[in-house]
């Protein structure tokens, strides 16, 4: 009995030995970390994430890193720039392990480490900036930040994926001197761009103006060219009704001769009636007797130019009334 139960111990004893051996052989490492192995003291490897076996009792598990992206919150700092106006920045940096060995055993208190040199190069870059390049150019300080930051922590087996500018705050005499000069900038815009305005409209009203004086002095050259055009087809109708007129006296036509005596004898009796300036017309003794004094002229057109060929015609009677003769004076007119 007393040996059945030393055996019993003994097995006992041994499951357990086997049981804690399993267990300290078999290491599960859950998502987004990773574990590093030491022996005696000294890293050996890294465990993924996973069910991993180490040597029981001789491997331990040193540090445990965390790979997931991580957020670091840096504080609010006072910054002096190149003109010195004082600021107040703050700002978020994140990053991320990639080599947990480097992480674990390159640095102490990474994230303090990470913190202070984001603040240190803060303070460096934008120092080295004027206010409103500071303003205006966060872009610029991100990129210069991540730059620089990223460069320095590399050993470390970190890469620092962004660095943000949160806020920049100057003083409040600061704010409102800016937005004093930020309305006199303004309005000294408003001006210039109503001047301009001004000097446009100018422009366009004179070249308006230009445009206007050439169109009117082409409209009456031409209007000049068609009066003079005119004019001169009315010389060559003119010319044209004289020659025929004379060609007729020149073959003894009477009727032509009439006509054309007539016509100017008409013209112009309309032109005295017509005067604007003439409430009483006073006719000449010629305008009585318009009818005979015509007759009178064909009659002497056919003395002189028909004697010949008219010989055969019947001769025609003559008025009763005494035609004035062409050229005679009044009897009146005596002096």
């Amino acid at each position: 009995m007393d040996m059945l139960t030393g055996f019993s111990v003994t097995i006992i004893v041994l499951a357990f030995l086997v049981l804690l051996t399993l267990f300290a052989g078999i290491k599960t490492v859950p998502q987004g970390y990773g574990y590093t192995v030491e022996r005696f003291g000294r890293y050996t490897r890294t465990l993924t994430p996973g069910l991993n076996l180490i040597i029981p009792f001789i491997d331990t598990i040193g540090k445990r890193i965390n790979v997931m992206e991580q957020v670091l919150d840096v504080p609010e700092q006072e910054v002096i720039t190149r003109d010195n106006a004082s600021v107040e920045a703050d700002a978020v940096a994140f990053y991320q392990i990639l080599n947990p060995a480097s992480a674990a055993y390159q640095v102490a208190n990474l994230e303090m480490a990470i913190l202070n040199l984001t603040m240190t190069n803060i303070r460096s870059v934008m120092g080295s900036m004027d206010l409103d390049e500071l303003l205006s150019n966060r872009d610029s300080i991100n990129e210069r930040l991540l730059r620089v930051v990223d460069l320095a922590v590399e050993p470390w087996g970190v890469k620092v994926t962004r660095i943000e500018i949160k806020d920049i705050r100057p003083p409040t005499d600061l704010v409102e001197a800016m937005g004093r000069q930020m309305k006199a900038e303004r309005e000294k815009r408003a001006q210039i761009l109503e001047a301009e305005g001004s000097k446009t409209a100018q422009i366009l009203r004179s070249e308006g103006s230009k445009q206007s004086a050439i169109l009117e002095a082409e409209g009456e050259r031409e209007a000049a060219f068609r009066e003079a055009e005119a004019r001169e087809r009315l010389a060559e109708a003119e010319a044209n009704a004289t020659r025929s007129v004379s060609l007729a006296i020149a073959e003894g036509d009477v009727a032509a001769i009439n006509y054309f005596v007539a016509q100017k004898y008409t013209e112009a009796m309309a032109s005295i009636g017509t005067a604007k300036n003439s409430k009483v017309v006073l006719m000449p003794m010629e305008a009585s007797s318009l009818i005979g004094s015509l007759g009178g002229i064909g009659q002497i057109a056919r003395e002189v130019f028909g004697s010949d060929g008219d010989a055969g015609a019947t001769t025609q009677p003559r008025p009763s009334r005494s035609t004035p003769t062409v050229g005679a004076r009044r009897p009146d007119s005596e002096s």
